[in-house]
């Protein structure tokens, strides 16, 4: 079996194991499989032929990894670990191989109509305005959390929210579909033209992937010099930490201008594992629940020791995550995206 993965990016992995100690499985499992460095090898194995698409340690290994990219930043050799994932995934999760839970969600976010509708039943933004730059309406965003998007115009009115959108198709090229996912993002480019402002960070990365870093902006990125009033909760100012998306932090290299926001108008506290993933991981909470949970659980105990009003979470499905973990555990800790928190903030002037 070959020219499943590009050349360059499988070769470029010297072994080395930096990535060991940044990967949040291989810390659950101490299995050399469940790394960077071992899945690197067994891609390798798949390429040459030396193990089939439905052995069972390819099969188990290419759905326990979370995706997260956290191997990439302490990479010496800078292997493009995210890419491999997708072209292995694109390789591995070919019909029943791929999670039947996959097949559902990949086919769900398609139907642009079933958005459109989504968006009204839901209140999602919306404002067309051709000349402006346009705000991202993501998939699962406009159905589970259609405050966020709202939040977003009133921060930064400037922006158009076009209801017509489809899907950035982040979901399709993380879980086997990379050139469906491409595509998908090459339209969505085509149909929101100029800067495009996401309020996603896995959307963001995918996105500037395909049509270029120059033309999407996260939107801490966006609203990073305007100034906003202290956040108080009974007259003492708001407490709060924050959970980065790991596609934002690890492919786009965003992470300094969200906390920058909140310590300009909070009391910040910083969690240990603020970089790591929270096992929200896209579709990975579906696939692999005992894993995510364990992730969570870890997580949570995190944000209760910090004594925090609020965890603030940049991607739609850390926040599902987080919300999720914190009312399993009874924490009265409440988990917004960043744009419901700014917006508890008067703006004040640029």
């Amino acid at each position: 079996m070959a020219d499943l993965f590009d050349a360059d990016r499988l070769s470029r992995c010297i072994s080395c194991g930096f990535c060991l100690p940044a990967c949040p499985t291989y810390a659950m499992t101490g299995d050399e499989a469940s790394s960077p460095r071992g899945r690197i090898t067994l891609m390798r194995a798949l390429e040459a032929g030396r193990l089939e698409p439905d052995d069972p340690t390819l099969t188990e290994q290419a759905s326990l990894c979370l995706g997260c990219r956290a191997c990439e930043p302490v990479c010496p050799a800078g292997v493009e670990y995210g890419q491999l994932l997708e072209e292995w995934r694109g390789a591995q999760w070919q019909g029943r191989r791929r999670p039947l839970i996959v097949r559902a969600l990949v086919l769900l976010v398609r139907l642009r109509p079933a958005h459109r509708l989504a968006g009204i039943l839901r209140r999602a933004a919306r404002r067309k305005a051709p000349e402006a730059d346009q705000l991202m309406l993501g998939c699962v965003e406009r159905t589970l959390f259609p405050r966020v998007s709202r939040a977003a115009l009133a921060l930064a009115p400037g922006l158009a929210a076009d209801p017509d959108q489809g899907c950035c198709g982040a979901l399709h090229a993380h879980n086997g579909e990379p050139e469906k996912g491409a595509a998908m993002a090459r339209r969505l480019g085509d149909d929101l033209p100029g800067t495009i402002v996401t309020t996603s960070g896995g959307c963001a990365a995918h996105l500037a992937s395909v049509i270029g870093r120059e033309r999407v902006r996260e939107f801490s990125e966006y609203v990073q010099d305007q100034r906003f009033q202290p956040i108080m909760i009974d007259g003492r100012p708001a407490r709060v930490t924050l959970q980065d998306s790991c596609h934002l932090r690890n492919g786009l290299g965003v992470w300094r201008e969200p906390r920058r926001l909140l310590q300009s108008v909070a009391e910040y506290v910083e969690l240990p594992s603020a970089a790591t993933c929270c096992g929200a991981a896209g579709t990975y909470a579906l696939v692999r629940p005992r894993e995510s949970r364990t992730l969570a659980k870890a997580k949570v105990a995190e944000i209760e020791a910090a004594g925090v009003d609020m965890v603030v979470a940049v991607n739609p499905g850390c926040l599902r995550q987080l919300r999720q973990a914190l009312r399993r555990h009874r924490s009265g800790v409440r988990a917004v995206h960043l744009t419901e928190f700014l917006a508890l903030s008067t703006k004040g002037s640029h």
